[in-house]
């Protein structure tokens, strides 16, 4: 299973991290795998890193959007989707810092809908050393077709 971290970055670090994407995901892991007693400082940092996501506007847009494709459902805060064609079973949970995308397989279609949002979102998946912003991430996509 995948876990993504989605991430809204200011523009100052965008402006400064492009090209060198791996910097700032080492920022981000560093403060993911931080130790409880540095959890203080590790919240200064990751505040002055990333831009507050707006939960309610999110939630809202991705269900108006969403609500009427039968692979998709809302339960809670929890957005699935469950397409067995592509078989594709994604869950995605915002967050008032982040939005975390649960996955079966390497990508989601929540991208596509989150890129639509905010095409400067950065990915991180921790675990498996992968990270790209959004954009792209799905500009590699339609190139590739």
């Amino acid at each position: 299973m995948r876990v993504y971290f989605i991430f809204d970055i200011k523009e100052e670090f965008i402006n400064l991290y492009r090209g060198n994407e791996r910097i700032l995901f080492n920022i981000l892991k560093q403060i993911y795998y931080l130790e409880k007693e540095e959890a203080e400082y590790g919240y200064h940092l990751f505040k002055q890193l990333i831009n507050p996501i707006e939960k309610s506007k999110i939630d809202r847009t991705l269900f108006l959007k969403l609500h009427q494709d039968i692979p998709y459902s809302k339960r809670g805060d929890i957005h699935y989707y469950n397409n067995l064609y592509k078989d594709e079973i994604s869950r995605l949970t915002v967050k008032h810092s982040y939005i975390k995308i649960e996955a079966e397989q390497l990508a989601s279609s929540f991208f596509s809908y989150l890129n639509f949002l905010n095409p400067r979102f950065f990915v991180c998946e921790f675990c498996y050393q992968d990270y790209f912003f959004l954009q792209d991430s799905l500009e590699k996509e339609v190139n590739h077709l």
